[in-house]
């Protein structure tokens, strides 16, 4: 590969590392700032990442970030950090469109809880990211940075896009089903779904109980320090004690044992992204790791079988939730819904409320397998997707990795570890409910392992 191939490959942009250097004024977070919008001048027009840009008030907050840095005192970590908002979460400066022309220009007029934490720890607010329709299965015509012709994934589509280009250091998406993980594959970055709860949703249109806010990010370290600036000013949503950890990205901790969860998506998974796998695990057994599986331990049998449904089962507990507001949607102009959100208006109507007790207590009794890991196993190890991202922008890709963490509500990080036809893929860690400091740390330390980058 030339040198000038690998200029024009996508690239992302750390900002941790960067704001090393910007007491000393050797960099500052308005250069930095300049940089990615350099990035978004010559990748936008081709990716349609955005679907709202600030970045006259962006200039303004990076150079109030400059200043704070010079006189040494950044109000966080994140002081500076470019940051691009789903377009599914409310701003107060850009409209909240929802990936649906019935909110076309729509505004609330406040912060969601999450942005609001952002603002107030200095981070640089840039766009609004593309979603789905409704964070749902309807693309919106983002494109893969590392090739045009490709999904992004979804529905995170324009934070992940933004991100694996280098437009922003992260960007905040949703996952109810596998919308911030499998969108981190596609484009090479770092997607981390925390548990459910985790980070306060206000002013978050993903009213769904497996849904939480996550985040996209250049590094996992990034990522870390995004996720908890928020919770430490906002907390979690309400009811939940919020994420907890370390004010800076928990250190690499070796784990003495982890599982291998195959799940039902290695029968589509391609022999590439199989093979991946395979080999990672092997280095990690070689470095001293216990490898648990279905064949070698009954517990992961139990969980294999017990996550086997995820998929149908949580789309009916979706179906049913989606009864408000798509409903109310439907009746103010059915005419600009998708057929996937009428039909799934349909099915959620055709339930009863029988029918979502059901669900909910198939869900507990799944979620109860799975925490008796915790006793056996660090945490988990699978891919995060069926292989590189499919051709085409008319799907975000199969989810199947992904769904089962989302059901169970815990913690699933992707990791830029893996490749399929040269190509990102994600490795995909996951540990247990309330335990994200812990997963990360072991995250941490198979990124060091497995040769990854992070800073």
């Amino acid at each position: 590969m030339s040198a000038r191939d690998i200029e024009q490959m996508p690239q992302t942009r750390p900002f941790l590392a960067a704001a090393a250097r910007f007491r000393s004024g050797a960099d500052t977070p308005r250069a930095f700032l300049e940089r990615c919008l350099t990035a978004s001048a010559a990748w936008e027009p081709k990716i349609g990442a955005f679907v709202h840009t600030s970045f006259d008030a962006a200039r303004v907050a990076a150079d109030a970030a400059s200043v704070r840095w010079k006189g040494g005192k950044p109000l966080s970590a994140i002081d500076g950090m470019p940051v691009g908002i789903k377009d599914i979460i409310e701003t107060a400066d850009m409209p909240t469109e929802m990936g649906s022309p019935l909110f076309k220009d729509w505004r609330s007029g406040w912060d969601a809880a999450a942005v609001a934490a952002l603002r107030e720890a200095g981070a640089v607010i840039v766009a609004k990211t593309v979603t789905t329709e409704f964070a749902a299965t309807e693309p919106r015509g983002t494109r893969n940075p590392w090739d045009l012709a490709r999904t992004p994934g979804g529905s995170s589509s324009g934070s992940a896009a933004a991100v694996g280009a280098g437009l922003i250091s992260a960007g905040l998406g949703t996952q109810v089903i596998g919308s911030v993980v499998r969108p981190a594959s596609y484009c090479g970055c770092v997607g981390f779904k925390p548990s459910v709860g985790a980070i306060n949703r206000g002013g978050s249109h993903d009213y769904l109980s497996q849904s939480c806010t996550g985040v996209l990010a250049a590094t996992l370290g990034d990522a870390w320090q995004v996720a908890i600036e928020i919770a430490a000013r906002v907390g979690g949503d309400p009811g939940f004690a919020g994420l907890s950890g370390p004010m800076q990205s928990p250190a690499a901790a070796k784990p003495r044992r982890l599982a291998l969860l195959e799940t039902v998506g290695w029968n589509v998974a391609s022999n590439a992204a199989k093979e991946g796998l395979q080999v990672a695990v092997a280095r990690l057994a070689s470095a001293g790791i216990e490898i648990i599986t279905r064949r070698s331990h009954p517990a992961i049998d139990a969980v294999e079988e017990a996550i086997a449904g995820a998929f149908p089962l949580s789309t009916r507990i979706n179906d049913w939730e989606w009864r408000w507001p798509l409903n109310s949607c439907h009746e103010r102009d059915a005419g600009k819904l998708s057929r996937a959100m009428l039909e799934r208006i349909a099915r959620g109507q055709a339930m009863r409320p029988a029918d979502y007790r059901e669900a909910l207590a198939e869900r507990a009794r799944i979620r109860a397998v799975y925490a008796g890991l915790s006793s056996i196993c660090d945490g988990c190890v699978t891919l995060t997707a069926p292989g590189a991202a499919p051709l085409g922008i008319e799907s975000t890709g199969n989810p199947i990795f992904a769904v089962p963490f989302s059901l169970l509500g815990v913690p699933a990080i992707s990791l830029p570890l893996l490749q399929d036809q040269s190509l990102p893929l994600g490795l995909q860690v996951t540990g247990f409910s309330e335990s994200d400091a812990d997963t990360f740390a072991i995250a941490a330390w198979l990124m060091q392992e497995l040769g990854g980058v992070d800073g």
